[in-house]
């Protein structure tokens, strides 16, 4: 049995997860460890990694917990989700990465945090772009063209 506290099992309850199988689908194929995310609840987020959850686990949309760290600026999580080995290059649905997200919504600092943990800068979606055809603002731009001199 896992060693999960009860805010967590809690939360899970409330949220209509188990706390048996931690790779659950919900809606849209999320599971716990994306909604705790999409949440920006580290306690449980943590927990669940420690407690065995699949950090590599997609959803109906082909997107990993890193998608929704990334979309709430959950900075924490996105270091903790990638010291747990999440896949940074995880392409989705349309073969979009974290980083092409990022640099598409502006978030310059998303886009510097994911640089420190070296994506593969050159994936392309299914209309063949990559992540700096996406860069959204100047500094993004500037940002990974410096990434993809090196």
């Amino acid at each position: 049995m896992n060693n999960l506290t009860d805010v967590t099992k809690q939360w899970l309850t409330t949220k209509g997860y188990s706390f048996v199988d931690l790779n659950q689908h919900g809606e849209n194929g999320d599971t716990a460890l994306m909604k705790a995310t999409r949440e920006g609840i580290y306690q449980v987020v943590k927990e669940l990694i420690d407690a065995g959850a699949d950090v590599n686990s997609r959803n109906n949309d082909g997107n990993n917990a890193l998608w929704f760290a990334c979309f709430g600026n959950h900075y924490d999580l996105i270091t903790l989700l990638l010291s747990s080995k999440i896949n940074i290059d995880n392409q989705n649905d349309n073969g979009a990465t974290v980083l092409m997200y990022a640099a598409s919504a502006g978030k310059t600092e998303v886009v510097k945090l994911l640089l420190q943990h070296q994506p593969n800068l050159y994936l392309q979606n299914l209309d063949d772009y990559k992540a700096i055809d996406f860069a959204s603002n100047v500094e993004v731009l500037r940002i990974l063209k410096n990434a993809t001199k090196k």
